[in-house]
């Protein structure tokens, strides 16, 4: 993997701080916060973010003192940095997040569902553990980094990360310019939210689906760290990354993203409950309400197929995102002539990212290859859908 620059950098104020941030993908779909570990930045998560924003709304930050989020005036702790993730999810009038963190990253996580369990959907807890003990070792490094930089632990800290082989490639000599540039004080102030942070009392009062991640080779938090992790929090789950060090997200990038994407499908048994918020997210929880509402004997259990198979087993999946859906959803009514199904899909289009110019270009699609009048017929729809009021 090679480090991207993002298309166009945003920054909030976040507690008198200005604060990097990236979003990807659409803004109707589920919302995936990605917190990336000390001495790094939201860039490590490039390639999850890439192949997930097809079916979520993938939101990352740069931890205080890190990327380019400015430096903290003074100490912090990992539960303030979860107030600072949440303060970013509030800024984007995100209320509930599926919440995936590497390292330290891992521990905000846990720290988010902690504060603030109703917003957290799912945790993803990548190579991480409730405490990461010596204290002292912590301390140490910090005092060593605000003294001599830290430049002056790279090598030590990048021999835990990634392979030799990686750190010898391009992609390893830009990790370690990263980590290298990672200012002081703020490399410091996170070793320091280390060494006092214990989370055991805290996360095993968790009651959310969790998936634990971990390198197989990791020296730092190892297996054993991660199966009393997962041991902590009641039916979690663990994958081992095999080979993988601490950073496995990098130089393991398509294992740690299929790990991420096998969890975050929906099972058999959650396609029910998937469906019914997605079908909400997608066509609006008026119109959802209003169909409940007139159920009777006759056609609930055709809702019930519906929300199951079509919401839950095909809108839910992650590959295609929810715009692009959408736009195939649309084209084949059109085609199709399904008027009434037709003009529900173009309302929702104001849900899943789908813009007015995607459906003039569908619509030329339907003329091309189901015929004029069939586009023509659903231009009238898609103009009377228009004029209603949002």
């Amino acid at each position: 993997m090679s480090f991207r620059y993002p298309r166009a950098m945003s920054f909030l104020d976040l507690r008198g701080l200005a604060t990097h941030f990236a979003v990807d993908g659409p803004p109707g779909a589920p919302a995936l916060l990605l917190v990336h570990s000390l001495g790094t930045s939201l860039r490590i998560w490039d390639a999850q973010a890439e192949a997930l924003a097809r079916g979520f709304r993938v939101v990352r930050f740069d931890l205080r003192g890190h990327g380019l989020t400015e430096v903290g005036a003074g100490p912090c702790t990992v539960e303030d940095l979860a107030d600072d993730a949440l303060g970013v999810l509030d800024a984007l009038g995100i209320a509930s997040a599926h919440v995936a963190g590497v390292s330290i990253g891992g521990m905000v996580s846990q720290a988010i569902a902690a504060r603030a369990p109703a917003r957290v959907r799912s945790l993803i807890l990548c190579d991480t553990a409730m405490a990461i003990p010596p204290p002292d070792l912590w301390r140490q490094r910090a005092a060593q980094v605000r003294a001599e930089g830290v430049a002056a632990v790279a090598d030590t800290v990048l021999a835990r990360w990634v392979s030799p082989g990686y750190l010898a490639s391009p992609a390893g000599r830009g990790l370690r310019a990263l980590l290298v540039r990672t200012p002081a004080p703020g490399y410091a102030a996170l070793c320091e939210a280390l060494a006092v942070a214990d989370l055991s009392r805290t996360t095993r009062a968790l009651r959310v689906p969790t998936l634990v991640v971990v390198g197989e080779l990791d020296p730092s938090t190892t297996v054993a760290h991660a199966e009393a992790l997962r041991d902590a929090i009641p039916g979690a789950r663990l994958a081992v990354i095999p080979g993988a060090l601490h950073v496995p997200m990098l130089d393991h990038p398509d294992e740690v993203t299929a790990a991420l994407r096998d969890f975050l499908t929906p099972r058999d048994a959650d396609l029910a409950a998937t469906g019914a918020r997605v079908r909400s997210e997608v066509l609006g929880a008026d119109h959802v309400a209003r169909a409940a509402a007139a159920a009777n004997d006759l056609d609930r259990d055709f809702q019930a197929y519906l929300t199951h198979a079509a919401w839950g087993g095909v809108w839910a999946r992650p590959h295609f995102d929810r715009r692009t859906r959408s736009i195939v959803t649309v084209a084949l009514l059109a085609g199709l002539g399904r008027e009434h199904e037709l003009a529900l899909h173009i309302r929702a289009m104001r849900n899943t990212g789908a813009s007015r110019a995607d459906l003039t270009e569908l619509l030329l699609h339907v003329a091309v290859y189901a015929g004029v009048p069939a586009a023509n017929a659903a231009m009238r729809i898609a103009k009377q859908v228009a004029e209603e009021a949002p």
